[in-house]
């Protein structure tokens, strides 16, 4: 005897080798056994053969009119014989029975199971509603091969154009113009940015990359909604002094001011002004709202996105010639042993006599101008002799309390667009590539002056049991990160106490809050806590550095990449084709003069630190590859050093606000596409 059962949706047929209450043993044509519960034993038959009977009744089945079978279907439960004998005869054999079996069971849209081959009849609505979603789907599927049979000839269509970068790096895997790409990538054998690029979806590699960062974090858009600039309404008291900036040419919002009284007098007052917008600024206010969304000011090469509206930033910024509103910090020096004899916060609007400019001034204002060794013809001499002065001290205290020096190695790279026109790039602008050497007498100062400024105000707020964003770093042991939080911990790297980001409130979310703190305790001492706009504990301090973490990391990847772009862009542009280098680990080498990092054929046998010349091959503009070889080696053999340190770049040595390393490194070009079924391939990730 013969059995037919169904097992997870399938049919089986073979011969009943034996029986019990609740199931049997059956043995396929296969030779295999297997055992059957009872209740999915659904026919038992001598004849025919069960291959027989499974190919006559798959054949018979694609026969059976959906339709004309729904309309014979009793309205109550149903079996499949019942419905074999309404539509074939009262007499339906076997065939038909296990035919009609397979029909209904492939028609749940029609028929729904019921179990243990009993069905019941769908509605009418319902069987018009699926018959109505079949058709779309073959529709769909209709265009989905259109539109990959265009991709893969080489043209794009439009809605896949539309939605490239959903499809690449966000997509909705059951949409139509994904499963478009996913097919063409297979049919053409391509990785999908190979398909796209070749079809013409990608015509610029730079507004690729570009495109990309918006679709990520400025969905949508770039643009601000119609803000005004909220109006300081408390009268300030006027500073004394004549204050000073140092910032870049390019630099708009100019956060910061330095000022210097009494020399000559054994007593130095050393002033750092920083701009209030958040006098002015309420939490939860529209323009607070517009600040937290974006977080921080996003820099690249002849553009950036501001954290906040043009209008907004020049309201507060430190513009030379005006009194500006100012948070300053005052701290008393013995001028002859630089010993701190006291400091002090205020609130007050400051003179802005001078917006300096590093890069018209670097090359002025030298070490030797500043220590009387050459000539001092410009403003500010004798402030800024002090400054260094002071500034050097400050470093030598940092590096005592760090446990070594801080060695800056490497310069800043700073980029030039020349011609861009309108208010962005294109991608295909003149560009060049300058250097400017860490911890320069005018960088020093600054950085000195922004540490001083950070780290006080972290102290002083916490005095007052007001709480504060944080950057700390337990050590300097590798893999030993910075970290943000609430509380004030020592930051290992700076080599001080407790460190805040509190100097770039025009520019940086996490310094206008901690300014808002440090407003609430000059403005109200000891009460402070009751009445800052964070309490101590204050989950919403934790969703800033959350938000903030998230975005100014976002922000960085994209200018890291951006600049590898245009990095490669300048070597295209000048024919570069041979780089000296030295030898990193895993086969990377860095550029002498170049912000670029990539691997080399050649390198990885080599010792770390070991100069090399490098033969360029080729770049790619899209996944920001470099294709590169080792040509010869060009020193001896130097034995690897014990370990690197890069140092603190503050978050005033350059316009881009960061304090990370000057590797410049695009990170992998992930897609979201998943080609696990097919033959194509996601294009390889940039060194």
């Amino acid at each position: 005897m013969h059995a037919l059962y169904e097992d997870a949706g399938k049919f089986f047929a073979g011969r009943v080798m034996s029986e019990a209450d609740s199931s049997a043993q059956i043995e396929l044509d296969s030779g295999k056994r297997v055992k059957v519960k009872s209740a999915n034993v659904l026919l038992k038959f001598d004849k025919p053969s069960p291959a027989e009977l499974m190919a006559a009744a798959h054949a018979m089945a694609q026969d059976i009119d959906l339709d004309m079978a729904w309309e014979f279907a009793s309205d109550a439960d149903f079996s499949f014989g019942d419905l074999a004998r309404d539509y074939f005869s009262a007499k339906a054999d076997l065939t038909q029975q296990a035919a009609m079996l397979m029909r209904l069971f492939d028609a749940p849209h029609y028929f729904r199971r019921l179990g243990k081959g009993n069905f019941k009849k769908a509605s009418e609505d319902i069987v018009k509603a699926a018959l109505l979603g079949i058709e779309r789907k073959k529709v769909v599927a209709a265009q989905i091969d259109t539109w990959a049979a265009e991709l893969a000839s080489g043209s794009t269509p439009p809605s896949v154009r539309e939605q490239l970068y959903k499809i690449l790096f966000k997509p909705d895997k059951n949409a139509p113009e994904y499963k478009a790409v996913v097919e063409a990538a297979k049919r053409s054998q391509k990785a999908p940015l190979d398909l796209l690029t070749s079809a013409g979806a990608i015509d610029s590699p730079y507004q690729f990359h570009w495109r990309r960062f918006l679709f990520e974090n400025f969905a949508k858009g770039t643009g601000f909604p119609a803000l005004a600039a909220p109006a300081i309404k408390e009268v300030l008291p006027r500073a004394a002094v004549q204050a000073f900036s140092i910032d870049d040419s390019q630099t708009t919002e100019i956060d910061d001011a330095l000022s210097v009284q009494g020399l000559g007098t054994g007593t130095v007052v050393f002033g750092v002004h920083i701009a209030a917008p958040g006098l002015a600024i309420a939490p939860d206010s529209p323009v607070d709202k517009v600040a937290r969304e974006r977080l921080s000011t996003v820099y690249m090469p002849g553009h950036k996105l501001t954290m906040l509206p043009d209008d907004v930033v020049q309201a507060y910024t430190l513009t030379a010639g005006r009194d500006c509103p100012a948070v300053s910090l005052y701290v008393t020096f013995d001028e002859a042993t630089l010993e701190v004899k006291a400091s002090e916060t205020k609130l007050e609007r400051v003179p802005i006599a001078a917006n300096l400019r590093h890069d018209q001034l670097d090359s002025v204002v030298t070490e030797a101008a500043l220590t009387g060794q050459a000539p001092a013809d410009y403003e500010f001499a004798a402030d800024l002799a002090f400054a260094f002065r002071l500034a050097k001290h400050l470093k030598v205290l940092r590096e005592v309390a760090r446990g070594k020096p801080e060695n800056f190695n490497r310069p800043d790279y700073n980029f030039r667009l020349e011609n861009v026109q309108g208010s962005e790039p294109l991608g295909d602008e003149v560009v060049g590539i300058g250097t400017r050497v860490r911890g320069s007498p005018l960088d020093l100062i600054v950085a000195e002056a922004m540490i001083l400024a950070n780290s006080t105000w972290g102290g002083w707020i916490a005095e007052f049991g007001v709480p504060g964003i944080y950057r700390s770093q337990a050590s300097m042991a590798p893999g030993v990160k910075v970290r943000m939080g609430t509380k004030p911990a020592p930051h290992a790297g700076m080599g001080v106490a407790q460190y805040t980001w509190a100097t770039s409130p025009l520019r940086r979310y996490v310094d206008l809050v901690n300014q808002w703190q440090i407003i609430a305790v000059a403005k109200h001492g000891r009460t402070a806590a009751l009445v800052a706009p964070f309490k101590p504990k204050d989950t919403a301090l934790f969703a800033v550095i959350s938000g903030f973490d998230a975005a100014y990391s976002a922000y960085n990847g994209y200018q890291s990449a951006i600049e590898r772009y245009w990095t490669l862009k300048y070597l295209a542009q000048n024919d570069i084709q041979e780089l000296d280098a030295a030898v990193m680990a895993g086969g990377l080498v860095r550029a002498d003069t170049l912000p670029l990092v990539f691997r080399a054929i050649g390198a990885d046998t080599l010792p770390r630190n070991a100069r090399v010349r490098i033969k360029i091959n080729g770049c790619d503009l899209l996944t920001l590859d470099v294709h590169a070889s080792v040509l010869a080696r060009i020193d001896e053999a130097v034995a690897a050093r014990s370990g690197e340190d890069v140092g603190h770049q503050s978050d005033h040595a350059s316009d881009n606000a960061g304090d990370d390393d000057d590797a410049v490194s695009s990170g992998p070009l992930t897609l979201a596409i998943d080609m696990s079924e097919g033959d194509a391939v996601v294009p390889s990730s940039a060194a």
